[in-house]
């Protein structure tokens, strides 16, 4: 049975790092979703306003290092009510796509995550934070925790 672990980086070169790290040990790609808030920047470093920087911003750098989050530049932005614009990657942007009419509760909720965190996450997302979520089999789930935590993820799920 397979379980959910998701981690929630201030950081976008960090869970990039994640994500790398991820692939590195096995994790078929897809197993693994990665979901950020896109405001429109495209020029490398530009500062959201928040004290972070936009995805968008990290896209060149995901890119050069080859890096599973500069993947997002392909995935496109969507809008979701209530958040705005966002870029997704990965088995849950076939639910965000869906999720225009329900936000991003709706579609976590709908990927198997309780309301309460469904709207924790969604307000991370809010306020630039990058998601990676990560389907990883009982024996593997401690493993995958210990590896977002090590990459700076500030809050983890299992579901």
């Amino acid at each position: 049975m397979s379980k959910t672990v998701v981690g929630s980086f201030h950081d976008h070169h960090a869970a990039d790092q994640a994500v790398h790290d991820l692939e590195h040990q096995g994790v078929s790609d897809k197993n693994i979703s990665v979901v950020a808030r896109h405001d429109g920047h495209t020029e490398k470093g530009h500062p959201t306003g928040h004290g972070t920087h936009d995805l968008s911003s990290g896209i060149g750098w995901g890119s050069a290092a080859g890096g599973a989050v500069g993947l997002l530049a392909s995935a496109g932005a969507l809008a979701i009510p209530g958040v705005g614009p966002i870029l997704a990657m990965g088995p849950l942007a076939a639910t965000l796509t869906g999720a225009a009419a329900g936000g991003l509760v709706g579609a976590f909720m709908d990927y198997g995550i309780p309301r309460q965190e469904s709207q924790h996450l969604e307000e991370d997302v809010k306020k630039g934070r990058m998601l990676v979520l990560v389907k990883a089999d009982d024996d593997q789930v401690d493993k995958t925790k210990q590896l977002l935590q090590h990459r700076g993820a500030h809050d983890i799920y299992v579901h």
